[in-house]
């Protein structure tokens, strides 16, 4: 298992490289000008060249590439063109607030998905089964765009129940220390202000879960049904054991390893493909941050949070390969 995953961290270096230098060069393919954006239309074409100059926009695109590769080599990600500030201790709390709500979504997609799945398996051909699969396939088809203005509309403006957007209630904010809300009012002892980020969670937390819930669903079905099927369950089932021991000890645990493929896979998709709930419900994550910073050019921010993502993609990979060996002794990584 150690060799195994020290492989797949070797592993890691050529696709890092490579995204790194695809990344680069499709940015400097966007039109305009860093300079230009900062500056403003109205600056002179001496100003706008200074400022090329001073960022080291005028070097050739490789020198660019290298002192950007360079930098990342020692940990450094580079400055933001648009606020001066290094973009390793700008990107943390927009990340921070990314992974609160992925995880949050994922934990609701998780939970409803699969015990779903399993019921619409042990209960083939029910009312239940029939519902619980349309539901999946309007959860997949459904637009996050469309969901997230609804419940805005519905829960936030006419029923009042839920706030609108944001991670915090502005008239009295939180002291981040970690940068992940929930746990920073734990340890700050401000339980009154946990209920307000947990409220303020539940709406783009709902929206982003939806169709991850829907994939997970239906793929624990399938496998359900399948090991449903096999002889040591009909075995079980004729030795007298509960119905539901059956299905939770035995059948699940065989099933599992789709469904936690399909779980990574979601995971890191939600990390990279927040943008629009963030951008809904004016989440400050690192999709929005990304957005914001290809509406300035901002090179080394877009980067630096591209990178990051496909970083976290791949681990995420890489610790549900190791989870398989966990779950299932069978398999050998040696």
């Amino acid at each position: 298992m150690v060799n195994y995953i020290g492989r797949r961290l070797l592993q890691l270096i050529p696709v890092l490289l490579g995204m790194t230098f695809v990344v680069f060069m499709i940015i400097r393919a966007i039109p305009g000008d860093p300079a230009q954006v900062i500056l403003g239309q109205l600056a002179s074409k001496e100003a706008v060249e200074a400022l090329r100059a001073k960022l080291g926009l005028d070097n050739p695109w490789y020198i660019q590439y290298f002192e950007y590769l360079g930098g990342l080599f020692q940990g450094n990600l580079g400055e933001s063109l648009r606020t001066a500030q290094p973009v390793a201790q700008e990107v943390w709390p927009y990340l921070a607030a990314t992974f609160e709500l992925a995880f949050f979504a994922i934990l609701i997609a998780v939970i409803i998905g699969v015990n779903a799945g399993i019921i619409s398996a042990w209960f083939q051909n029910s009312w239940f089964d029939y519902t619980a699969m349309v539901l999946a396939l309007v959860g997949v088809s459904m637009p996050i765009f469309w969901l997230g203005l609804m419940e805005q509309w519905i829960f936030a403006i006419e029923l009042g129940w839920l706030p609108t957007s944001g991670r915090e209630d502005v008239r009295n904010p939180i002291s981040p220390q970690t940068g992940f809300y929930i746990l920073d009012t734990i340890l700050q002892g401000r339980f009154d202000q946990l209920g307000t980020v947990l409220k303020h969670l539940i709406l783009p937390g709902i929206a982003l879960a939806t169709i991850p819930m829907a994939i997970i669903a239906r793929m624990t079905r399938s496998s359900m049904l399948e090991v449903m099927r096999s002889d040591y369950i009909r075995t079980a089932r004729a030795k007298g054991q509960k119905m539901f021991w059956v299905v939770y000890k035995h059948a699940l645990k065989n099933a599992v390893i789709p469904v936690l493929t399909v779980i990574g896979l979601q995971m890191g998709l939600l990390l990279g493909g927040a943008i629009l709930t963030e951008t809904i419900f004016s989440w400050p994550g690192i999709g929005r941050y990304v957005y914001e910073a290809i509406q300035f050019r901002d090179y080394p921010v877009i980067q630096s949070g591209i990178l990051i993502i496909a970083f976290i993609f791949v681990m995420i990979n890489l610790i549900v390969d190791i989870l398989y060996g966990l779950i299932d002794p069978r398999i050998k990584y040696d």
